[in-house]
Protein backbone atom coordinates (compact mmCIF):
# COMPACT_ATOMS: atom_id res chain seq x y z
CA UNK A 1 0.00 0.00 0.00
CA UNK A 2 2.63 2.61 0.39
CA UNK A 3 4.24 1.47 -2.59
CA UNK A 4 1.05 2.76 -4.40
CA UNK A 5 0.81 6.04 -2.46
CA UNK A 6 4.53 6.73 -3.32
CA UNK A 7 4.03 5.89 -6.67
CA UNK A 8 0.93 7.98 -7.22
CA UNK A 9 2.73 10.89 -5.53
CA UNK A 10 5.43 11.26 -7.87
CA UNK A 11 3.90 12.72 -10.80
CA UNK A 12 2.34 15.52 -8.57
CA UNK A 13 5.93 16.63 -7.12
CA UNK A 14 6.99 16.54 -10.80
CA UNK A 15 5.53 19.65 -11.73
CA UNK A 16 5.65 21.52 -8.52
CA UNK A 17 7.20 24.78 -8.71
CA UNK A 18 10.47 24.67 -7.44
CA UNK A 19 13.79 27.14 -7.29
CA UNK A 20 17.29 25.52 -6.68
CA UNK A 21 20.58 27.83 -6.32
CA UNK A 22 23.21 25.93 -8.60
CA UNK A 23 26.09 28.34 -7.40
CA UNK A 24 27.39 31.68 -6.50
CA UNK A 25 30.29 33.69 -7.56
CA UNK A 26 31.85 37.43 -6.67
CA UNK A 27 32.30 39.07 -11.07
CA UNK A 28 33.70 42.00 -9.79
CA UNK A 29 35.32 42.88 -6.39
CA UNK A 30 37.20 46.90 -6.02
CA UNK A 31 38.35 48.28 -2.71
CA UNK A 32 40.09 51.38 -2.73
CA UNK A 33 41.75 52.72 0.37
CA UNK A 34 43.23 56.23 -1.70
CA UNK A 35 44.61 58.00 1.83
CA UNK A 36 46.20 54.78 3.66
CA UNK A 37 47.47 55.01 6.01
CA UNK A 38 46.89 58.64 7.22
CA UNK A 39 42.89 57.45 6.52
CA UNK A 40 43.49 55.02 9.43
CA UNK A 41 44.89 57.77 12.06
CA UNK A 42 42.02 60.20 11.68
CA UNK A 43 39.40 61.04 14.50
CA UNK A 44 35.70 61.34 14.29
CA UNK A 45 32.70 58.98 13.01
CA UNK A 46 32.95 59.12 8.70
CA UNK A 47 30.13 59.09 7.19
CA UNK A 48 28.79 56.11 4.86
CA UNK A 49 27.03 56.13 1.42
CA UNK A 50 25.75 52.52 0.48
CA UNK A 51 23.60 51.84 -2.89
CA UNK A 52 22.09 48.35 -3.98
CA UNK A 53 21.25 47.33 -7.01
CA UNK A 54 19.94 44.04 -8.71
CA UNK A 55 20.35 42.95 -12.35
CA UNK A 56 18.82 39.81 -13.41
CA UNK A 57 20.63 37.84 -16.54
CA UNK A 58 18.58 35.05 -17.93
CA UNK A 59 20.75 31.85 -18.98
CA UNK A 60 18.90 29.60 -20.89
CA UNK A 61 15.16 28.60 -20.68
CA UNK A 62 14.98 27.52 -16.67
CA UNK A 63 18.46 29.14 -15.31
CA UNK A 64 18.85 33.32 -13.85
CA UNK A 65 21.94 34.82 -12.60
CA UNK A 66 20.89 37.10 -10.23
CA UNK A 67 23.90 40.02 -9.21
CA UNK A 68 23.80 42.97 -5.99
CA UNK A 69 25.83 45.58 -6.71
CA UNK A 70 26.60 46.99 -3.68
CA UNK A 71 28.47 50.28 -3.28
CA UNK A 72 29.90 51.57 -0.21
CA UNK A 73 31.84 54.73 0.40
CA UNK A 74 33.15 56.43 3.53
CA UNK A 75 34.05 59.85 3.73
CA UNK A 76 35.53 61.98 7.11
CA UNK A 77 34.84 65.35 5.84
CA UNK A 78 35.87 65.90 2.46
CA UNK A 79 38.51 62.79 2.69
CA UNK A 80 37.64 59.82 1.02
CA UNK A 81 38.56 57.09 3.90
CA UNK A 82 37.48 53.79 1.48
CA UNK A 83 35.57 53.26 -1.66
CA UNK A 84 34.32 49.55 -2.26
CA UNK A 85 32.31 48.41 -5.39
CA UNK A 86 31.45 44.19 -5.31
CA UNK A 87 29.35 42.20 -7.79
CA UNK A 88 28.22 39.61 -6.13
CA UNK A 89 26.06 36.78 -8.17
CA UNK A 90 23.96 33.48 -7.82
CA UNK A 91 22.48 31.11 -10.29
CA UNK A 92 19.63 29.69 -9.95
CA UNK A 93 17.02 27.09 -11.32
CA UNK A 94 13.37 27.87 -11.52
CA UNK A 95 11.07 25.10 -12.88
CA UNK A 96 7.49 25.00 -13.20
CA UNK A 97 7.12 28.28 -11.81
CA UNK A 98 3.99 30.67 -13.38
CA UNK A 99 5.08 33.15 -14.82
CA UNK A 100 3.38 36.10 -13.29
CA UNK A 101 5.71 34.97 -10.67
CA UNK A 102 8.89 34.91 -11.69
CA UNK A 103 10.21 38.20 -11.38
CA UNK A 104 8.86 38.63 -8.01
CA UNK A 105 11.29 35.30 -7.05
CA UNK A 106 13.87 36.52 -9.44
CA UNK A 107 13.95 40.26 -7.84
CA UNK A 108 13.47 39.83 -4.76
CA UNK A 109 13.32 35.82 -2.95
CA UNK A 110 16.93 34.97 -5.01
CA UNK A 111 18.63 38.47 -4.02
CA UNK A 112 17.43 37.73 -0.30
CA UNK A 113 19.27 34.16 -0.68
CA UNK A 114 22.43 35.43 -1.74
CA UNK A 115 22.71 39.02 0.72
CA UNK A 116 24.01 37.69 3.74
CA UNK A 117 27.21 36.15 1.75
CA UNK A 118 27.53 39.23 0.06
CA UNK A 119 27.28 41.41 3.24
CA UNK A 120 29.66 39.21 4.49
CA UNK A 121 32.86 39.65 1.60
CA UNK A 122 31.80 43.47 1.77
CA UNK A 123 32.30 43.27 5.50
CA UNK A 124 35.72 40.92 5.48
CA UNK A 125 37.32 43.46 2.45
CA UNK A 126 36.90 46.51 4.61
CA UNK A 127 37.99 44.55 7.76
CA UNK A 128 40.80 43.61 5.41
CA UNK A 129 41.36 47.64 4.17
CA UNK A 130 42.39 48.41 7.73
CA UNK A 131 38.74 49.55 8.75
CA UNK A 132 35.67 48.01 11.40
CA UNK A 133 33.69 45.57 9.44
CA UNK A 134 30.98 47.09 7.24
CA UNK A 135 27.94 45.08 8.11
CA UNK A 136 25.52 46.45 6.08
CA UNK A 137 22.14 46.06 8.04
CA UNK A 138 19.32 43.77 6.21
CA UNK A 139 17.82 44.89 2.87
CA UNK A 140 14.23 45.15 2.42
CA UNK A 141 14.43 43.25 -1.83
CA UNK A 142 10.59 43.46 -1.39
CA UNK A 143 10.33 47.52 -0.95
CA UNK A 144 12.90 47.45 -3.73
CA UNK A 145 11.15 45.57 -6.32
CA UNK A 146 7.73 47.55 -5.64
CA UNK A 147 10.00 51.24 -5.36
CA UNK A 148 11.43 50.07 -9.12
CA UNK A 149 7.43 49.17 -10.41
CA UNK A 150 6.69 52.31 -9.31
CA UNK A 151 9.25 54.02 -10.93
CA UNK A 152 8.75 51.59 -14.05
CA UNK A 153 5.16 52.65 -14.28
CA UNK A 154 5.68 56.45 -14.61
CA UNK A 155 8.50 56.10 -17.03
CA UNK A 156 6.35 54.05 -19.09
CA UNK A 157 3.32 56.43 -18.84
CA UNK A 158 5.92 59.12 -19.53
CA UNK A 159 7.70 57.39 -22.20
CA UNK A 160 6.68 58.34 -25.92
CA UNK A 161 7.95 54.87 -27.78
CA UNK A 162 6.17 51.69 -25.79
CA UNK A 163 8.72 49.39 -24.26
CA UNK A 164 10.94 52.36 -22.95
CA UNK A 165 13.14 50.57 -20.06
CA UNK A 166 15.41 51.73 -17.67
CA UNK A 167 17.50 50.90 -14.17
CA UNK A 168 13.86 49.65 -12.88
CA UNK A 169 13.28 47.16 -16.19
CA UNK A 170 12.08 43.98 -13.69
CA UNK A 171 11.44 41.40 -16.40
CA UNK A 172 14.81 39.11 -17.04
CA UNK A 173 16.86 39.39 -20.01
Amino acid sequence: MADETQGAAAPQTANQPSMNMLGQYIRDLSFENPGAPGSMLGAGNPAFNVQISVGVKKQSDDTYAVELTLNAKANRETTVLFNVELVYGGVFRLKNVPENTVSQLLMIECPRLIFPFARQVLASVTQQGGFPPLMMEPVDFAAIYRQNLAKLAAQQGSAAAPGAGGEGELKPN
